[in-house]
């Protein structure tokens, strides 16, 4: 990593802390947050590698669209976050996390996905909960989970694991990890796979 780009990480992740990121942001809702307790820590089977041409997919977007993934190669990079569900606690505090490192994804080219297989009036509300959010939400609710599925991240219970994987220009994955459902992803081990597109 660059000097001057580890510093404004490390200057971006304290910012983070002092703005209360890690529970700050799904605490301004809490009581409307459900927390479903401790789950089994990863519940699937992936169907890709690095390396592999990634799967395309087609979800309806909060914006009133329908994104396809295809529709970013040869333009940008392209990070999915799925998530497993809408109005928990992990949840709401990992993407407005993405808020934070924004300007890491413009740096590298690339443009982020956020995935759950929620219903659109569901991902609406808590959305709107969170606060602004600069990138795409995507409904995998219709057929249920069928981007996670090709993938290999759809659980057995219908949720998503909590995974990312970036995906170059070419359609090409990069990165692939599969975090522990109970547990946010740290901000700086996705930076680190961004840079290694360069």
């Amino acid at each position: 990593m660059k000097k001057a780009a580890f510093i404004n990480l490390a200057f971006l992740i304290l910012l983070a802390a002092a703005a209360g990121w890690g529970g700050a942001h799904s605490g301004a809702f809490s009581d409307k947050i459900y927390d479903p307790g401790p789950l089994k820590p990863t519940d699937s089977k992936l169907r890709v590698a690095v390396g592999d041409k990634s799967p395309d997919f087609k979800l309806p977007a909060l914006s009133g669209t329908t994104i396809a993934l295809s529709q970013y190669q040869g333009e940008r990079n392209v990070v999915l976050s799925f998530v497993p569900a809408a109005w928990t606690p992990v949840c709401s505090d990992q993407w407005p996390g993405y808020n934070i490192i924004e300007p890491v994804f413009r740096e590298h080219e690339a443009i982020l996905l956020g995935i759950t297989v929620d219903n659109l009036p569901s991902l609406h509300a808590w959305t709107r909960e969170m606060g602004r959010l600069w990138f795409p939400v995507l409904s995998d609710f219709w057929p249920h989970g069928a981007a996670a599925e090709k993938f290999g991240v759809l659980r057995s219970d219908g949720i998503s694991e909590r995974a990312l994987f970036i995906i170059d220009k070419k359609g090409i994955i990069r990165y692939i990890s599969v975090y522990n459902i109970n547990k946010r992803p740290p901000l700086e081990n996705l930076v680190k796979a961004l840079e290694e597109l360069d």
